[in-house]
Formats: structure tokens, sequence, C-alpha cells
């Protein structure tokens, strides 16, 4: 409590002292009006190492400093603008071409992009790049899963890409920032990999100049930036844990833009003057995990009996307020290759019961449910779900921990039950069932293994036609929604909250803010 009051006041203070009324206004008198941001996150991330990077602020400031060799293209959703993640376009490099066979990719750099040092992006800094990636703890599993056997200089700006076989999921997954190519020479001067961790070595359209977890973070505009210069000079970022106090100041026009708003507040904040909410389905899910190599949840039978007394109709009226959308599968619904094959899942006491006692826990049992802070409905969640389950004779001990420490002990793979959200950055069911639930995923932290799903996740890996590799996925979906290693709570909306006169903000899978789009006409 007392940061967070800490950090308000900070907000408060910047508001006051040198700026004008509205955040967006330069922050000093020698600033244009109109180009400073001041954004409210509920959490200042773990790292600026791109290859290491995992949480939705952490990925913000990366996106932010650093460049990849490919992005994503955008469209319009009725007038809205969103990303087209099926639409690969250059970035780095500027052109590409494939092999007759699909096994190697040939990557041709632009020759005036430049580190924000000055040196220039080169082959070289490519291929030392994906070596980071490569032996990183986090995106070594993408670099796995994009297929990469080999990457080499062919040239002062031309990388070759050789793939071990033809993998559809190679392109969709370079523009991720965990691709971002880094300047290792630099890295390598300041003492290696660790440095990367509260430093920078990006081509980006800005520079992060100050990184405090705890209270803040703020970032320049990279006047040397070899695409098109943001409109925005400054974009600073304040860490609010208390909702409450984001939604006020968001209120109040202390700060433009705000992320993480409660569904409580959405409604109300659409009446409020100035106040613009973005709401738009998305990919974003929450689940209620269980850990299969823990008892009892080692039993099918007793991880589906929690599926079934879930109150699932409280958790989207109750809780989210129209603010998500029935979850049916573990992939999202807005996902190419959504099945939900053998989803019978409602909310039903009986059948509940009925399971329970065929797995011989007729009288039920007690097991320790670890909450992570940060997020109200995963609070009103819990609340819910623990009546329910009291009701058929499960004591579910709700145990409160803080985020920071939350993340370290799912990395542990020994918590027995938790709920966590899942965001899919690459919108295939290839990308997603491979981190959370192939027994060798990295984020597989529920221990979830199974022959069929491992089998059909590794043939549509390889497998060209769209409809054949749409009919594997859903095996491994059919297979995963009967043996229930999650019982599935809700679909969320991607919500922002900003001042009007914001633009540019374009809604991409991944929940980033890409800061280098947006403008402040005022």
């Amino acid at each position: 409590m007392k940061r967070t009051i800490l950090a308000f006041a900070a907000v408060t203070a910047l508001a006051v002292s040198g700026c004008a009324a509205n955040a967006n206004s330069g922050g000093s008198g020698a600033a244009e009006a109109g180009d400073t941001l001041v954004a409210a996150y509920s959490e200042g991330g773990k790292t600026l190492d791109p290859a290491e990077a995992n949480d939705v602020t952490s990925d913000t400031f990366v996106v932010a400093a650093y460049d990849q060799l490919v992005t994503y293209g955008r469209t319009t959703d009725g007038g809205q603008p969103k990303a087209k993640t099926d639409e690969i376009v250059p970035m780095l490099a500027k052109s590409w071409k494939a092999s007759a066979d699909n096994t190697s990719y040939t990557f041709t750099l632009r020759d005036d992009a430049k580190f924000q040092d000055g040196a220039a992006v080169t082959a070289d800094a490519v291929v030392k790049s994906f070596e980071h990636i490569k032996a990183s703890s986090s995106a070594s599993f993408l670099y796995k899963m994009a297929g990469i056997a080999k990457v080499t200089k062919a040239g002062e700006h031309t990388v070759k890409i050789d793939l071990t076989a033809p993998n559809h999921l190679f392109l969709q997954i370079l523009p991720m920032y965990s691709f971002s190519i880094i300047d290792m020479d630099k890295v390598t001067q300041n003492g290696g990999a660790k440095w990367l961790a509260n430093n920078t070595a990006g081509s980006g359209p800005y520079q992060i100049t100050k990184w405090d977890p705890s209270t803040e973070a703020s970032m320049a505009r990279n006047e040397s930036y070899w695409g098109e210069k943001p409109k925005l000079r400054q974009v600073d970022v304040k860490f609010i844990a208390e909702a409450s106090n984001r939604v006020q100041l968001l209120r109040k026009g202390e700060v433009g833009l705000a992320l993480e708003v409660p569904p409580k507040d959405v409604q109300s904040l659409k009446g409020s003057d100035g106040v613009v909410i973005d709401s738009r389905a998305g990919n974003k899910i929450l689940f209620f995990a269980m850990n299969n190599k823990i008892k009892p949840f080692d039993d099918p039978r007793v991880r589906q009996a929690v599926a079934y007394a879930i109150p699932y109709d409280k958790l989207l009226n109750d809780v989210m307020k129209g603010q998500a959308s029935p979850m049916k599968s573990a992939v999202a619904s807005s996902t190419p290759g959504f099945s939900d094959a053998g989803y019978t899942y409602g909310h039903d006491l009986d059948k509940a019961r009925a399971l329970l006692a065929e797995a011989g826990l007729s009288k039920g049992f007690s097991f320790d449910f670890t909450l992570g802070s940060g997020f109200d409905d995963w609070n009103d969640d819990a609340v819910l779900i623990q009546a329910e389950l009291a009701k058929i004779g499960v004591r579910m001990n709700i145990k409160k921990m803080a985020r920071p420490q939350f993340l370290e002990a799912l990395d542990t793979r020994k918590v027995q039950a938790y709920i966590t959200r899942w965001t899919s950055f690459v919108n295939d069911p290839g990308y997603h069932l491979g981190l959370l639930l192939t027994t060798q995923g990295s984020s597989n932290y529920a221990n979830f293994s199974d022959p069929v799903v491992d089998k059909s996740w590794q043939q549509a890996a390889t497998e060209p036609d769209v409809a054949k590799r749409n009919k594997l996925y859903g095996t491994a979906q059919q297979e995963i929604n009967t043996k229930a290693p999650w019982a599935y709570l809700y679909e969320y909306n991607i919500v922002v909250a900003h001042r009007a006169g914001l633009d540019g903000y374009t809604s991409y899978p991944d929940g980033i803010v890409r800061f280098f789009q947006l403008s402040v006409t005022k």
C-alpha cells in the first residue's frame, strides 16, 4: 500500500509541476504541446533482454527499443486499426526469398539502419542476435519452434536462415519481440548478456532512459531512427498496482493511457468526459490450472470434476461485466484452427460429485491454490470458485502471493493449482499449444503430458496443407478438452482506456501498445 501511495503521489506531482493540465502535453516549457504521453501500467516488468522478456510491460519496452527483421501488417476493423498477423511485412529486412522446398530463407537487410549508438545493423549483428536467442532460457524454445537449424552471414547485408524442415510458423514467429536484433558487440563490451537485463542495445524508435520496475520508466524518441520517427517525443510509464488509482488518474486527465482497467470501471469510464474505451474481443485467456503431477490432480476425473464445479455465468456476468466471453478450448475461439470438440463442461455440481466418487474421493479433498496479486478479477473468481467447490466437499485453501514471487513459483512447476492468463502473440494453435501444453512446453507449468497431443503438434508443425494442419490441431484440442489439465474460465476483451485526442492505437494479439504509432492531438 505504501508503494502504491508513493506511485500515486509521483504521478500527481508530475501532472502539477511543469506539465499542462493534460498529461499528454509537453513535460517542460521547451517541449511542444502534445509530444509527451504519461501511461499507467499495473507492474514494472522483469527484464529488458528481448530473449528473456515474457511479461507485457517488459515486452512493451523491448518493442520500443528494438527492431526485428520483419513485422506484422496493419488493417482496420470497423474503422479501428488492428494488427494483420497473417501478413508479414519488411522491417530491418527489406526483402526475403524462400528456397523451393521452404527449408531456407535469405534476408536482405536495409543498408541505412543503425543501432542507437550509431553502429550499422549488419548481417553479423543478426547472426550474433540469433545466437543469443538460441542460448537464452526463454526464447530458445521459440527458436526451436521456428525450426531454425542455422543462421549464417551471406554478405554484409545478407543473412541466410536454414530450417530443419518446412515450418509454417517460422515467418509468423520472426516478428516477435523475442527475435529483436541486438548490437551484441556493445553487449560484449559491457560484460555480456547479463548487462541486457537492465540496459538496451537496439535500433528501435525509442531509447529507454529510465527503468525502475518499482516506480516508473521513461523513453525518449530516437532522433536518429532510420525509419519514420515517432510523433511522441517522450513517454513516461508509471507503475501503479492499484487499479482504482489508475482509473482515477485517467479520469482526471493526469495520465493519457491506462491498461488493466477493471471491468466494473469500464461502463462508468465510458460516461466520463474526455475518456475513450477501446474494448475488443481478443485471444487473451484465463484458466484454472491443476498440476497434473501432484495428487489428486494426477487423476483426470478429479480435474474434470473441478471443471464442472466452476460457476461460469457468475464469472462472466458478475466479475467481468460483459468484458469477456466463454472459453471452450485451450485455444482461443478467435484463433484459426480453433476446435471445441470434447468440451462438455458447464456448471453441474451433480456431475462433479459423481466424478469425485469415481475417483474414490466421495468425501472430497483439500488442496492449496496459489493466487497471484495484481488483478481484481482473479481475486473475485477465486472466491466464487472456492464457494462452489465447497458445495462438493472440496476445500480450496487460497494462498495469496505477490506477483513477482508468483511468477517465480510457477517456474518451479510445483504449484498445485493456480489461475493465470495467457496471450498467444502468434495467432496459431501451433505456437499456443507448443508453449503451454506439449510435454516440453516452456510454459507448461501444470505438467500436462499427453502422447496424442505431442504427436499431433509435431505432425502439424511440418504440414503445409492448412486443412490437414487444422485437423491435427483439432485432434490435440479434443484430447486436451477431454483430459482437462485446466478448467477454462473465459476469454478477455482487450481493453485500453485513454484520453480523447490520443490517436493511432492499434490492437495486437500480444496486447502490447506500440507507442511509436501514437500521436496526441489536442
